[in-house]
């Protein structure tokens, strides 16, 4: 009954264009018809816990019923997450500006967040003026990048930023990160970040796995804004697989497409600072056990930008091409 509560949650939140887009696009290279490949996207959603997208994204329409086992879909996230990240103890981490906050010590870039007080635009004044000439507003509960923009500060002054934002209904602001120059000559569109996963098992901090992500002519570096992400080998920190798509009609790359740039055997730098200061984070919010966290590399080092109790499967899964969900059931 709960699987059939999903599938219908899955429809009424389907992506129709892209559900199109895939089932088109596969019957025509698999030569399926698409009728069955409707009717096995619905089964394999009831036998196997996966969104009616995860079907395609994950190649179902390829695998046999034990290869299908493998794979961790959105039905099983949601449980997993709920157990390891209890609703009422994920606050911290939903509202960036409580995140900012309570890490404050894994953060160097100034930010504030929106008021109704008179020392708005003080403090804006404050953060217009810093170093890398840009801005990033957000509002403090967006999800996968969709409120998110870049600005220049010199489009602004302190009352018309002000202004802007709360008719975006943006609640932050922080000052542009810079990143790391290796970073920014594998792409200077966006900031590059790296997502590590990791699980609290007991007192010790388990890594299950890190993806760089790469941002192609865009500002935000998600998968669900057009984007690459690769595996990182998380002993070396060397990228050793080539870039995916969440768009299964786009080929992998192993060079960046725009700037030509290998991604495959890019070694991202302080990488055993990342591991170090990860595995910090994690420890500094017990509550939750199971987090993606997003860290951006900068000349001087790591830097925290946020913490995803629910954190993505695809980004997880798809860049090493293969289901992961038995990593997760040992912790369960």
């Amino acid at each position: 009954m709960k699987r059939l509560v999903y599938l219908m949650y899955y429809i009424k939140k389907l992506d129709w264009n892209k559900y199109r887009k895939f089932l088109y696009y596969i019957s025509e290279i698999q030569n399926k018809s698409k009728f069955r490949l409707v009717i096995d996207s619905v089964y394999s959603s009831l036998r196997y816990n996966i969104s009616i997208i995860d079907y395609f994204l994950f190649g179902f329409y390829n695998l046999s019923a034990i290869e299908r086992k493998k794979w961790a879909g959105t039905g099983f996230m949601y449980e997993y997450q709920l157990r390891m990240n209890p609703k009422g103890l994920r606050e911290v981490l939903e509202n960036k500006i409580e995140f900012l906050n309570y890490f404050k010590d894994f953060v160097n870039r100034k930010y504030h967040s929106l008021n109704q007080s008179d020392d708005d635009v003080e403090k804006l004044g404050l953060l217009i003026s810093n170093s890398s000439g840009l801005l990033v507003v957000k509002g403090s509960h967006g999800q996968v990048g969709a409120e998110v923009e870049v600005l220049n500060c010199s489009d602004y002054t302190p009352e018309s930023l002000v202004h802007y934002m709360r008719q975006k209904r943006f609640n932050l602001a922080e000052e542009y990160i810079v990143q790391h120059l290796s970073l920014m000559k594998l792409s200077p569109s966006g900031l590059n970040t790296v997502r590590v996963f990791t699980q609290l098992n007991g007192d010790r901090v388990d890594i299950l796995g890190a993806r760089l992500r790469i941002t192609v002519n865009s500002k935000v570096d998600n998968m669900a804004a057009g984007n690459l992400a690769a595996p990182i080998d998380v002993v070396t920190g060397v990228v050793c697989g080539a870039g995916v798509y969440s768009d299964i009609t786009k080929n992998d790359c192993s060079i960046h497409p725009v700037t030509n740039e290998s991604i495959v055997g890019f070694e991202v730098p302080y990488w055993q600072n990342v591991i170090e200061f990860v595995k910090k984070a994690a420890l500094h919010v017990p509550t939750n056990k199971s987090i993606g966290w997003d860290v951006a590399i900068t000349d001087m080092g790591p830097e925290l930008i946020e913490g995803n109790h629910n954190w993505c499967k695809v980004l997880w899964q798809l860049p090493v091409k293969q289901g992961l969900k038995a990593e997760l059931v040992k912790y369960l």
